[in-house]
């Protein structure tokens, strides 16, 4: 029977997420259950495509995301494929009415990372869209249910953040993406001489979309509004950490937030969420 594999696939996504990202998972599992095998399959998608262009270093990278890409085509219009990460995202594809154009958004950013480019503020912004806004529109879309006055209305709070997390990412990777990668994301920032002052100024600018980004949490259905809510404590808990350490170390070692310390947050932000809205 078809739903054997399908239930398989949703289950390979939501392990892939387990196995890739703690905070994910905890938030994930904060949503109600009806959506979640959802967003287990947009994690799973866009973990599996930036997984060939961060770690596949011994292969052809252009080649396995050029077959990926098309795998993933071929499954939505077809609605199957025999790789059970696509085969879930494209059923969640098709059941939420997910714009194809996002897909390829998401998709063209990770080719920019095929290269080593040299981001200006256009690029910039080009990258963070395909790479983290447009997925937060494809969690969007799930967490409205398909409603488009809805997704209109939270459409610039959700796009925003998406782009807050990845900043927050960049800092935290910023160590691995230099050396080991060759990357530098931040527009016309010369890594030789990365300081508390630029890094200052970076931080600033990742403050402000946290709080943009909080004012769209707000106005999400109950169905998804704590799993978010948890994932932005998450993150913040993490940016204020990268905040207290000086340049030059961000630049030495990947800044993390331990387990405990995550199970932590989500006790305290359950109380939070229930004393401010509920």
């Amino acid at each position: 029977m078809k739903k054997i594999f399908d239930d398989l696939s949703y289950h390979v996504s939501k392990h892939t997420t387990h196995r890739y990202s703690t905070s994910f998972s905890m938030g994930i599992f904060a949503l109600q259950p009806a959506i979640r095998p959802a967003i287990y399959a947009i994690y799973g998608f866009v973990r599996l495509a930036d997984e060939i262009v961060d770690s596949f270093h011994d292969y052809n990278k252009s080649l396995l995301l050029g077959r990926f890409k098309e795998q993933a085509t071929q499954a939505i219009n077809e609605g199957i494929s025999i790789n059970p990460i696509i085969n879930a995202f494209q059923q969640t594809v098709k059941r939420y009415n997910i714009d194809i154009a996002l897909i390829d958004q998401f998709l063209l950013s990770m080719e920019m990372d095929l290269e080593q480019v040299s981001y200006n503020s256009e690029l910039y912004k080009q990258y963070i869209l395909g790479s983290a806004e447009v997925v937060g529109l494809m969690c969007l879309q799930v967490f409205v249910n398909g409603d488009a006055r809805q997704y209109e209305q939270l459409k610039p709070q959700a796009m925003k953040l998406g782009s807050v997390f990845q900043k927050v990412n960049f800092l935290r990777d910023l160590k691995d993406d230099y050396h080991n990668l060759g990357r530098t994301y931040f527009p016309d920032i010369e890594m030789q001489v990365f300081n508390n002052t630029i890094k200052n100024q970076i931080e600033e600018e990742i403050a402000a979309e946290f709080k943009e980004a909080l004012a769209g949490i707000l106005k999400l259905p109950r169905s998804s509004r704590f799993g978010v809510y948890l994932a932005y404590k998450y993150y913040w808990s993490l940016f204020e950490k990268i905040r207290k350490t000086p340049a030059e170390r961000i630049l030495k070692e990947r800044i993390r937030i331990p387990n405990g310390r995550k199970l932590s947050l989500a006790m305290s932000s359950y109380f939070q969420y229930k004393l401010a809205w509920l």
